[in-house]
C-alpha cells in the first residue's frame, strides 16, 4: 500500500510528520488512524465513477475512507459541500498542478489506495469528488449522508 496523500503523504511521496491538523470544516474533522471505527472502500476508475457512489454516516461516526484507483489515470477524492467542491473544480481548471495537502482529500496513483480518516460531527448532505480537470465535469462525483445522532 501507497499512503497516497493524506495524513501525511505529500505529491512528491516524502511523509510530513506532526500529528494530523484538525481544522473543523461544515462536513467534520479530521481524525487520527487509530480513531476509525469503520472502514469503507471506495473504488475509483477511469469511467469516472466512484464505488460506491453513496455514504450513510451517523452524526458522530469517524470512517476510514479507502480510496482505491482501479484505473491508469490519477484520481483523487475530496470532501467537503457541494458549492466548495464546485469552487475548487474551477480553481483546479486554472491551476491543474495545484498540491493538495488537507486531511480531506487523497491522491491516489493508478493502481494505489489513500485513506481518509474523517470524523463526521455535523449532521447533513455533503459530497466527496474527484477534482482532476474534467472528472468532476464528467461526473466523478458521490453523496455523503450524515444522520444526526
Amino acid at each position: 500500500m501507497v499512503a497516497a496523500h493524506a495524513h501525511g503523504e505529500r505529491h512528491d511521496g516524502h511523509m510530513k510528520t506532526g500529528p494530523v491538523v484538525k481544522e473543523q470544516k461544515p462536513w467534520g474533522i479530521a481524525a487520527e488512524p487509530r480513531e476509525a471505527q469503520r472502514t469503507v472502500e471506495i473504488r475509483m476508475t477511469d469511467d469516472m465513477k466512484f464505488s460506491p457512489s453513496h455514504l450513510d454516516v451517523r452524526e458522530g461516526e469517524t470512517l476510514r475512507l479507502r480510496a482505491v484507483n482501479r484505473g491508469k489515470v490519477m484520481h483523487e477524492i475530496v470532501i467537503g459541500t457541494r458549492e466548495e467542491l464546485a469552487e475548487h473544480a474551477e480553481m483546479m481548471k486554472k491551476h491543474p498542478n495545484m498540491e493538495h495537502d488537507e486531511p480531506y482529500m487523497a491522491h491516489v496513483p493508478p493502481g494505489k489506495r489513500g485513506d481518509i480518516v474523517w470524523t463526521f460531527n455535523r449532521a447533513g448532505d455533503f459530497e466527496f469528488a474527484c477534482l482532476i480537470p474534467g472528472h468532476f465535469e464528467a461526473g466523478m462525483r458521490g453523496t455523503v449522508r450524515v444522520r444526526p445522532a
